[in-house]
């Protein structure tokens, strides 16, 4: 667990790997494995898999969601790239510690604790799953934004969590700048403060967060807790140029000067994700927005999605067109059209 920690405290950028299905719903192995080929060339650091971007309705079929884990670590062994592997988890306890067996026996490093799929959900109820997943993996706590499934979790959830010695990370995604700082203010006072790492998920604010460090003082003691990586459904696009963008930002951060370059990419970055997470279909689409960027690239048959609910909103492919044709840079246009058959073979 301590390289681990280490690792990710040194910061990480992490896509959440979508799930390839071809029009008729039917699991697309090919484009799965081009997938997780491009992540391993783009210069990224892991790959979050079975999480809100690969579907939650995954973990609803045991036998696709062996299929899907298995096939990403065997991509990345096949490529010898050194990759953090996160397996996304949902359900009860009993379910989240299933998962989280078959993911530590197919060589997962940890496990986000997704809410979807609990029979209840309060902060003692996901606490408990917590601790007992921790008994077989490292866990990554989740803050996740209410739009698509999560619910407000107070400051004391997160002492309560850090407290346990299996939390190697906090993934805050509240898309909320109140209870993202409730999650940073609640680390920077713990005395796990310089053990347990911050990662934005924060789609709508990602630079923001990498930028940005959060100063409390303890005893007298300064600390500066840093956001420093993230694991986050945008990063499953535009790959390549996340990981470069997270290494710049934590420079100019580590720098103490951020330049206007990198907040005028900030902001092209949100118009981006405006357009990939389907802001204006209040983030209905945001999984398939995902996977129709993938699929405009040339990397995806199709965008459908296991749930007939998930499905593009009318009139967002055609911002995904325009957000592609603008900000090429940003999601890896020329990178994926010169290497994409390649991956695909």
């Amino acid at each position: 667990m301590g390289s681990l920690q280490a690792r990710l405290g040194a910061g990480v950028a992490i896509p959440a790997h979508p799930l390839a299905l071809d029009a008729e719903g039917r699991f697309d192995e090919r484009g799965q494995r081009a997938l997780a080929r491009y992540y391993a060339e783009s210069g990224v650091d892991g790959l979050a898999v079975g999480v809100h971007t690969t579907q939650f309705e995954l973990h609803e079929d045991r036998g696709l969601l062996r299929t899907v884990w298995a096939g990403a670590a065997q991509t990345v062994a096949e490529a010898a790239w050194d990759a953090v592997l996160v397996a996304g988890l949902v359900g009860d306890v009993r379910q989240a510690v299933e998962e989280a067996e078959l993911a530590a026996g197919l060589g997962y490093d940890a496990v986000l604790l997704c809410p979807w799929g609990m029979s209840e959900r309060t902060e003692k109820s996901l606490l408990e799953r917590a601790a007992a997943v921790g008994e077989v993996l490292p866990t990554i706590g989740f803050y996740l934004q209410d739009d698509v499934g999560g619910m407000r979790l107070g400051r004391s959830y997160w002492t309560a969590l850090l407290d346990q010695e299996s939390t190697v990370a906090v993934k805050a995604a509240p898309f909320d700048r109140y209870r993202t700082n409730d999650v940073a203010r609640a680390l920077a006072e713990h005395d796990r403060w310089n053990e347990v790492a911050l990662l934005t998920g924060n789609d709508d604010a990602i630079v923001h967060d990498l930028v940005t460090p959060t100063r409390v003082t303890v005893g007298g003691e300064q600390r500066e807790v840093r956001i420093r990586g993230g694991l986050l459904g945008q990063w499953a696009v535009g790959a390549r140029a996340a990981a470069r963008l997270r290494a710049a930002a934590a420079a100019e951060a580590d720098a103490g000067s951020v330049s206007v370059g990198t907040l005028a990419t900030a902001g092209d970055l949100v118009e981006v994700n405006a357009a990939v997470f389907d802001v204006l279909g209040g983030f209905a689409g945001c999984v398939a927005g995902v996977n129709e960027v993938l699929r405009q690239q040339g990397l995806l048959e199709s965008a459908t999605c296991l749930s007939p609910q998930e499905r593009v909103s009318p009139g967002q492919s055609e911002l995904i067109a325009d957000v592609l044709t603008r900000f090429p840079e940003l999601l890896d246009q020329s990178f994926v059209a010169e290497n994409r058959d390649r991956w695909l073979a």
